[in-house]
């Protein structure tokens, strides 16, 4: 059966993981999940295709599994673009109305916005997102949409995101390849919180933290728009690495101590039990130790994040704090350091939002966990620009591109 008109799709292509989730949507914005296939992840590393082959491999499991429940054909999806070759800027530009006041349109608005994205790019960077933040009409500032408004002069703060071309043509190459054809693209943070943000912590401000397997994206959004956007090389994978290196065991099993009894700081430890090393070498080890080692790199992980929250400007305290999400955010004990370091409240961000979350016994469904943000971000993010489209509402919503690719020939079915 093919992808109906009212299903979701979407594609998070990890360096741990690959998964596909097939959702539908109905008239009233609610989306139920019908399929969620996953896969070890080959051929990515952090966030950037380095085997075109092993990825293909990698995408057709995940899309197979996820067809396989939903008994419809995945065809075209969404896709999350992340890594060190994003980068974001704050622009402002704005244009005349005219002598006499006016009222504003909404071509004036797309005008405005178009002057302030007219900024000069290095060679080989695309531009992925331009995000309207708030428009100046004459002296009155914060307008969230001003159209229908007198003015004579319109300017408009805008944060832009860009992104290496080659590495998303690439991204997109791979998905092409594996059958799937593109229906846009969209920086993973900005799916994450989509997926794991109230609305009171868009509006009153919060640093989210997405720790994937190689890197770790962040955003800092306030008044519902993003303000900063980075990345660091540093990810749930390089916890997995100091351990194994620490306690000489291969990387499976340093693995499995991460996930069952790491912790990201000795202070927090409930017990301070002994664990044994398997592999038949009869080994054990305490907590305390396994804590130590992995307490490094965390602190390490978010000083850096912290680092590039005090360059970009945005150091003021946010009145949400932080939110941490993606697989890494699952380690014991990093909300309790995140606050240490941050000096700010901090939790663990999980996915809502997605209707069919229940299994047989009361188990938690596996794209309840925080290492499905994205995934789940991107088809909540799909159906909110779905539901803008048929109900426009606002300027967001009559603008009906604003939040998808500024380049054409990029929309649905884009094939690289």
């Amino acid at each position: 059966m093919t992808q109906p008109e009212q299903y979701l799709a979407a594609l998070d292509l990890g360096s741990s993981k690959v998964s596909a989730i097939l959702c539908e949507g109905d008239e009233a914005g609610h989306v139920q999940l019908r399929g969620l296939g996953v896969a070890e992840s080959k051929g990515f590393r952090k966030g950037v295709l380095v085997s075109l082959e092993a990825a293909v491999g990698t995408i057709r499991q995940a899309v197979e599994a996820a067809e396989a429940q939903a008994g419809v054909s995945l065809e075209n999806a969404l896709i999350g673009v992340s890594g060190s070759h994003i980068k974001g800027l704050n622009s402002r530009g704005g244009i005349v109305l005219g002598h006499r006041a006016r009222t504003v349109t909404l071509e004036d608005v797309r005008r405005a916005i178009e002057a302030a994205r007219g900024v000069n790019l290095p060679e080989g960077r695309e531009v992925l997102h331009v995000l309207p933040q708030e428009f100046f009409l004459d002296q009155q500032e914060g307008l969230r949409d001003p159209v229908g408004m007198l003015g004579t002069k319109l300017e408009v703060n805008v944060h832009i995101v860009t992104s290496d071309a080659l590495a998303t043509q690439n991204l997109v190459g791979a998905v092409n390849h594996a059958g799937v054809l593109v229906a846009d693209t969209v920086l993973e943070p900005l799916a994450s919180a989509e997926a794991c943000l109230s609305a009171d912590e868009r509006e009153l401000g919060v640093l989210v933290v997405d720790i994937g397997g190689g890197t770790t994206d962040w955003m800092v959004m306030a008044h519902n728009a993003p303000r900063a956007i980075g990345v660091v090389p540093v990810g749930g994978e390089h916890f997995t690495q100091d351990i194994a290196v620490g306690l000489r065991t291969p990387l499976w099993e340093a693995e499995r101590l991460k996930r069952v009894y790491g912790c990201a700081g000795r202070r927090w430890l409930r017990e301070e039990a002994l664990v044994e090393v398997t592999g038949g070498s009869g080994r054990v080890v305490s907590r305390r130790a396994l804590a130590e080692i992995i307490e490094a790199r965390a602190a390490e992980l978010l000083a850096l994040v912290r680092a590039d929250l005090l360059r970009s400007g945005n150091e003021r305290p946010l009145g949400s704090g932080v939110v941490l999400t993606g697989g890494g955010a699952q380690l014991d004990a990093l909300a309790e350091l995140a606050e240490h370091i941050f000096q700010m409240p901090a939790r663990v961000g999980k996915p809502t939002g997605i209707l069919g979350l229940t299994t047989s016994g009361g188990a938690p469904h596996p794209l309840k966990d925080p290492a499905f943000a994205t995934l789940a971000g991107l088809v909540l993010h799909g159906n909110r620009i779905r539901q803008l489209q048929r109900r426009p509402a606002g300027v967001l919503g009559r603008l009906k591109n604003l939040w998808q690719r500024p380049k054409s020939g990029h929309g649905k079915g884009w094939a690289a």
